[in-house]
């Protein structure tokens, strides 16, 4: 049994008992962030174990508390205590599907690493399918829900905008992002930084990192018991949240050419409202009059500080960036000298 209590997401540690044997090294993990699933977890368990076994190969059962306050702790400790290949690792308070699935991933040590979800909707069945069109050369498999048992009004329609979202602006053309049913080789999610709701980027992110992503239709059941985690409110965190990704995806080595994009429009409407402050038509033609606006001055200086402002941010990125490269190869070839 490996319990883990933490109050930062960010930092999981293991326990193990010193009576308890230790295990070979796990081939396939899978990670399970659960919060408020006290009727669903031991059928989850059991699923996981059925699909598992089938595979005939070394495996984890990684499951993350999410701070549930429901009864969901005990029953994870009782399935713990009784299976050496379950993993939970608790949290002190709920930090989000992101924070969990990233404590879960960095406390995962498989080759091969699935993530669900825990509410039974995602079918374990079909793990082993997800692995088999990893090994024909993937670095991710996603899963498809193609057919959603879920409300149109508060799942199906949201997850459609936000699909649309992420593969117009990320470029990854995967028809059901949000479905937490994948399978990764594990340098993927080791080399990512997850925050936020970061965890409906992994694709894209994967995209990002050169990965060769496959998607294969799954099984999605209905909720069997227990109350949705989701809403409404997503499509607007998705929607802050593409623009960070956007920026890593396309700008994350030349962060300048982001902040550039950014601040070229006001540049450009900088001297149009000096323009308009300072000169005005007539039959004439264009000619300066000394009572100027001074409303449009005023937006033109403004627009002029903001966007060297974020130029200058943008700057101060790009030399965080290369120092930092700097520093590391400095470091390595220092390392290198000192080895021989």
């Amino acid at each position: 049994m490996g319990v883990s209590i933490v109050s930062e997401p960010v930092q999981p540690t293991s326990q193990r008992r010193p009576s308890e044997p230790v295990r070979s090294r796990p081939v396939v993990s899978v990670v399970v962030p659960i919060y408020n699933e006290r009727d669903n977890v031991a059928a989850l368990h059991d699923a996981l174990t059925h699909a598992l076994v089938q595979l005939q190969r070394p495996y984890e059962i990684v499951l993350v508390d999410d701070g549930s306050r429901d009864g969901t702790r005990d029953v994870l400790r009782s399935l713990a205590a009784d299976d050496p290949h379950l993993r939970v690792i608790f949290f002190r308070r709920n930090y989000g599907q992101t924070a969990a699935m990233a404590a879960g991933f960095g406390a995962c040590r498989g080759r091969v690493i699935v993530s669900m979800d825990g509410d039974l909707q995602n079918d374990p069945a079909d793990i082993g399918r997800l692995i088999e069109k990893l090994e024909q050369g993937y670095d991710v498999v996603c899963g498809w829900r193609r057919h959603r048992q879920d409300r149109v009004a508060t799942r199906l329609l949201p997850s459609k905008v936000a699909n649309f979202l992420i593969a117009r602006v990320t470029g990854a053309r995967i028809h059901d992002t949000g479905c937490s049913l994948k399978a990764y080789r594990g340098w993927v999610v080791r080399s990512l930084v997850l925050y936020s709701d970061m965890h409906r980027f992994l694709a894209a992110l994967g995209v990002g990192l050169g990965a060769r992503i496959a998607e294969l239709p799954v099984r999605h059941h209905a909720r069997r018991a227990g109350k949705s985690k989701y809403g409404l409110g997503r499509v607007f965190r998705v929607l802050a949240d593409l623009v960070g990704i956007k920026m890593l995806i396309q700008f994350a080595a030349h962060p300048i050419r982001w902040f550039t994009l950014l601040s070229l429009p006001l540049f450009v409407l900088s001297p149009m409202m000096f323009l308009l402050g300072f000169v005005k038509a007539t039959r004439e033609g264009w000619v300066w009059f000394g009572d100027y606006d001074m409303a449009a001055v005023a937006a033109g200086a403004v627009a002029l500080l903001t966007a060297a402002n974020v130029f200058l941010l943008g700057f101060l990125a790009e030399l965080q960036v290369k120092v930092s490269k700097f520093f590391r190869q400095r470091v390595s070839v220092t390392a290198r000298e000192a080895a021989r």
